[in-house]
């Protein structure tokens, strides 16, 4: 199971739990990093302080390598770049292809970079721009999401770039990271399976709310926040369906002086922010007003325990999950299967080991 993305970062298992919003907090973060995955703490929804506090405290609970989720198109960024070097976090991931000056501090300071991107092309363009590896995601993944499959988009970037490739979307156990590694990808990344894990904090009504649904109760939707976005069916989804963007409105700024009002944020803050979207993905500014929804609407469900009037990101996957091990259990379990299948694919039944 060792692979070049255990090499690179310094992890047992090529296995990887995503930086998710409200719930890759310390203790999942630090479960899955013991267990010798690469654990990845959020940090959309904290302010610097917030985080710095997280990051000592996954120091606290394990010395094995970690990684930071950042917003590319934050206005803080850069801030919060520093805040990783200063800390020695060994892993920076980002949800967006983060500016090339941002890469080469970071990579300056020994910092792995690891951007999530949903086509080739942009992963041709960020391993240009000196990313150590890649994290693709198809379209099975929950949360915001694109239209192709992992298995159409994950060979075609494997065979586009260098640098390791990390799978997402779809993956849940060990056949899958089986299939990964057989599709030339260095590991894989799981967000609804860890977010279904004994250390996840999302609270026991909502977890069960997950293992109850199928696959097919997930549905990708732009009316929440105006970009395509894979959840779970809830009352909020059915009522915000054909409402107008001009309706959606209100309730988006509402959102947004509620999140401002949690994380100590300023207008100006908020309004940089906007900006900064707004030019790094070239999104009008209703899509801009609506995307404020998103992290109050996440909190409301994974966090406050209210599904019916918030957002349950999930991808599909969701429909093959129904039990809730421990961190451990779950990455010792996708590591063994995985190698029991790998095994099974060789003729006289010797390990076939992967240099991916």
């Amino acid at each position: 199971m060792h692979t070049r993305l255990c090499a690179l970062t310094g992890i047992r298992y090529p296995v990887v739990q995503t930086g998710m919003g409200w719930v890759a907090g310390p203790s999942l973060v630090s479960a899955t990093s013991q267990a010798g995955g690469l654990g990845i703490l959020a940090s959309a929804t904290m302010t610097v302080p917030q985080l710095r506090e997280a990051i000592a405290e996954v120091q606290q609970r394990t010395d094995k390598p970690f990684g930071v989720n950042l917003r590319a198109d934050a206005a803080d960024a850069e801030e919060r770049v520093d805040l990783l070097i200063q800390e020695g976090v060994a892993v920076a991931s980002f949800a967006l292809a983060p500016q090339r000056a941002l890469i080469d501090k970071l990579k300056d300071a020994g910092v792995v970079v690891i951007p999530s991107v949903g086509a080739r092309r942009h992963a041709e363009k960020v391993a240009e721009w000196g990313a150590d590896a890649v994290l693709v995601q198809g379209g099975e993944g929950g949360g915001h999401t694109g239209s192709v499959a992992t298995t159409l988009l994950l060979p075609q970037v494997v065979d586009a770039v260098d640098i390791p490739v990390i799978a997402a979307g779809g993956f849940f156990d060990g056949r899958g990271l089986a299939a990964a590694l057989c599709y030339g990808a260095s590991g894989v990344a799981m967000g609804t399976r860890f977010l279904l894990t004994a250390e996840s904090r999302v609270p026991d009504e909502v977890k069960r709310r997950y293992l109850a649904a199928s696959a097919a109760d997930t549905l990708v939707t732009s009316e929440v926040d105006g970009l395509p976005h894979r959840m779970l069916r809830t009352g909020l989804t059915d009522r915000v369906q054909g409402r107008s963007a001009l309706r959606r409105l209100p309730d988006a700024l509402r959102q947004a002086r509620a999140f401002k009002s949690m994380t100590s944020m300023t207008w100006r803050q908020l309004l940089a922010d906007g900006k900064a979207m707004r030019k790094a993905q070239g999104l009008p500014w209703s899509t801009v007003l609506l995307a404020a929804n998103t992290p109050m609407l996440i909190k409301r469900a994974l966090v406050d325990g209210d599904p019916e009037s918030g957002v349950l990101p999930a991808g599909q996957v969701v429909g093959m999950v129904d039990e809730l091990p421990t961190c451990a259990e779950l990455i010792g379990e996708v590591a063994a299967e995985a190698e029991r299948v790998l095994t099974g694919l060789t003729p006289a039944g010797r390990s076939l080991r992967t240099g991916s």
